[in-house]
């Protein structure tokens, strides 16, 4: 099966054959033939013995791509650089193929199609020996089809690179060279998507019959059988329904066009497979497009039909009166002849028709887009998309003297739409979004907090670069890190540029503030130390100390010493009173254990990443406890707060101070004890108190505080029990749900 867009005859020495440049010079001007000709003089002498990356000759390769792009109506600019783009392969020759020779020669136009291109063949040699890998949360499918749109400044790049991947396709199939699968994938999830984009519809249909072919033989073959078989049949009664139906409606007073709609074998196979039908059960095999004048012809024409065949009724949509919710408008329509052979009809009219194809209805929105397509605003990609599709049309139904102008006056709407984003690539080839003007430290704590503080170099496509150099789009970025360290103050300084992402900034303050708490917090230990020592009282178990003079633990203490917050007389006052500890009742307990509570020890289990032993405490207002999501913020005087992720009053504090927020986890935790809240409601019960101890019994869990309230006959109960897992909680939870008329929930 050959594609119309792929001439079938023998393509040795094509470059050279007087009757291929005539034919792919007969639409252009003077102007155009001229450069299409230098440009085929040029790459003549050297393409010929020479192969691309798949095998495939160069000079055949060249020749049929510019082919495929006179099917498309491309200008003269478009196909010359098809032929002088392939040329950097040639190591021999580099001198004559730099951007400013060929600028010089063919124009600064025809130099930066070709420079484009040329990345995009970069990109493609580099993805192609890779996984498509990527980040959690990304898709690099989508990600890579960005990338491939922000390397195009001029959209006329993208064409160029699928006009060079069908080819590639072709020149498999008609060898009958093995392609490789990784090949036809990438086909698949990258290219095709991008041709059905743009609208590209004999590029996008014959990229995915190839591509499927490859993928699916047997299943290809099969239906190419199936089709073949009743090939002939199918043409004939197409030729014959067109006909007939042009009559009648010329008969009937209605300007139409009427053709046949082409099936192809992936689409063939994708709708059995969508619609769980068998080959004979495809109503759209035969399918026919009218295009009329107005909206009330199309109503005209369908009365018509139905008048001439029988409708077949659960097969009809009118989505004129019922647009689809992109605003797609048009009459779908499925009818059956005497023999009961069914075929599909489209009628719509130019406007619709043209609306389905370049507006907000264009047919990958609906595809891909799914329910919301067409209601989201157009963003630059799409724009540029609009530009390209608008320019194809310009190229085939509005010739020009020069044969250019199309190109000229739609190239700056594309130059002026301004990126948002740079694409670069990681060593392994997976494709990273960074803001305009991100740097490799950008780029370093992307992938990772710990990496960016560690950054101390880069290589920009293998070459060592500054680490406030800007990265381009197609880029591949490799990070050199030390084994340990931080981040340069430097890095915070906007007017040097080290950084551009405000996320990156954000991370490099929260690592000085951490530092910041750490010096304080050893600058006041010593401070107490030396207080302790004055005193003859080094032998004091300091916790307990802080926990005299007010602090939760001894860090809160030295941070507060450290920052004039707190007298070290405070220490000598309080060795002359009496201990109030003593005289304290201890807390009640349900059930007492041995294993240390990180509310006695003050160690929480935390790690604070890119930072070693850190002042950290568990936030009251939810009491994270392993395997908890934590975050934490860094207080004022009080070290890290370690809170859970979903925590109510994190969110609000995060959302006013971002650059506080700190990555931890949870360290080696031992049996350490930690203290949840556990809220239980119930009817008022003589024995509901009993039971809700025997279950903390029973479990063997301390419960180290107790908060009841009753109103109108409803006890609510809040008990603090202290738990080494999630695990534990989850049992508590539940062993409470079982007690008649308890609603019991973690806090």
């Amino acid at each position: 099966m050959h594609s119309p867009l792929l001439p079938s005859a023998d393509t040795d020495d094509l470059l050279s054959n007087d009757a291929w440049l005539e034919s792919c010079t007969a639409d252009l001007d003077a102007a155009g033939k001229k450069l299409l000709t230098a440009a085929r003089d040029k790459v003549a002498k050297v393409l010929p013995g020479r192969l691309a990356s798949t095998g495939e000759p160069l000079d055949s390769h060249a020749a049929m791509m510019v082919s495929v792009l006179v099917g498309l109506g491309s200008d003269a600019v478009t196909r010359a650089s098809a032929l002088l783009a392939v040329m950097p392969e040639l190591e021999d020759n580099l001198h004559n193929t730099r951007p400013e020779t060929l600028a010089r020669e063919f124009g600064p136009e025809v130099a930066k199609l070709v420079q484009g291109t040329r990345s995009l063949y970069r990109l493609g040699a580099l993805t192609a020996h890779t996984g498509d890998v990527g980040a959690p949360g990304s898709d690099q499918k989508e990600m890579k089809r960005r990338m491939l749109l922000a390397m195009a400044v001029d959209l006329r790049i993208v064409l160029l690179r699928l006009a060079s991947r069908l080819q590639s396709l072709s020149w498999y199939a008609i060898s009958k060279t093995p392609c490789p699968e990784a090949f036809a994938k990438e086909t698949m999830e990258l290219y095709t998507p991008l041709a059905n984009r743009l609208g590209i519809w004999q590029v996008k249909w014959e990229m995915e019959d190839f591509a499927f072919r490859f993928l699916k033989p047997d299943v290809y073959k099969k239906i190419a059988k199936q089709l073949e078989e009743k090939r002939t049949e199918r043409e004939a009664f197409i030729t014959n329904v067109v006909q007939q139906l042009s009559d009648a409606l010329k008969a009937e007073g209605i300007d139409a066009e009427v053709y046949g709609r082409p099936k192809h074998i992936y689409s063939i196979w994708n709708k059995m497979r969508n619609k769980h039908l068998d080959f004979d059960q495809l109503f759209d095999l035969r399918a026919l497009r009218v295009i009329v004048d107005d909206e009330r012809s199309c109503y005209a024409a369908l009365a018509l039909i139905h008048a001439m065949w029988a409708p077949v009724p659960a097969e009809f949509d009118d989505y004129i009166s019922r647009p689809k919710p992109n605003g797609y408008r048009s009459l779908h329509t499925v009818v059956a002849d005497e023999e009961e052979r069914c075929f599909e009809i489209q009628i719509r009219t130019q406007e619709m028709h043209e609306f389905a194809e370049y507006g907000m209805a264009a047919h990958w929105r609906y595809k891909e887009a799914g329910a919301a397509g067409g209601t989201v605003a157009a963003t630059a990609d799409e724009q540029k998309v609009a530009w390209m599709r608008q320019l194809l049309a310009w190229d085939k139904s509005t010739p020009t003297a020069d044969g250019n102008v199309a190109a000229a006056e739609s190239a700056p709407a594309a130059e002026s739409l301004q990126a948002e984003h740079v694409y670069v690539l990681t060593p392994q080839a997976r494709v990273i979004e960074l803001p305009v003007g991100a740097t490799p430290v950008d780029f370093a704590y992307h992938l990772h907090t710990d990496l960016g503080h560690r950054c101390r170099g880069a290589k920009v496509d293998g070459v060592m670069v500054p680490l406030l150099t800007r990265l381009q789009t197609g880029q591949t970025v490799e990070i050199i890190a030390a084994k340990s360290g931080g981040p340069s103050r430097d890095w915070l300084n906007t007017q040097l540029g080290f950084l551009a992402s405000p996320r990156s900034r954000a991370k490099v303050r929260a690592w000085f503030n951490a530092i910041e708490l750490q010096q304080r917090m050893s600058q006041g230990q010593t401070m107490v130390e030396k207080e302790l020592q004055r005193l003859g009282k080094t032998a004091t178990n300091l916790e307990s100390l802080a926990q005299r003079l007010g602090f939760a633990q001894a860090d809160d203490l030295y941070v507060a010493v450290a920052k004039d917050e707190f007298s070290l007389r405070h220490i000598e006052h309080a060795f002359k009173q009496p201990s109030d500890a003593t005289t304290e009742d201890s807390p009640s307990r349900v059930f007492n254990s041995a294993t240390a509570s990180v509310t006695r020890t003050g160690k929480s289990g935390v790690l604070v990443v890119g930072v070693d032993s850190l002042l950290t405490q568990l936030a009251r207002c939810c009491r994270p406890a392993p395997p908890d999501d934590i975050v934490g913020f860094v207080t004022r005087g009080r070290g890290v707060s370690i809170h859970r992720r979903d925590c109510h009053s994190f969110v609000g504090l995060s959302s006013t101070q971002p650059e506080r927020v700190i990555d931890v986890a949870w360290g080696a935790t031992g049996e350490a004890l930690y203290p949840v809240d556990i809220s239980i409601q119930a009817q008022e019960n003589p024995n509901l108190l009993r039971d809700v101890s025997e279950v903390f019994a029973r479990l063997r869990l301390n419960v180290v505080g107790v908060n009841t309230q009753s109103r109108r006959s409803l006890s609510q109960m809040v008990f603090t029990v202290e738990v080494n897992s999630g695990e534990q909680i989850q049992r508590a939870l539940t062993a409470l749900n079982e007690i008649a008329g308890v609603e019991a929930v973690r806090q």
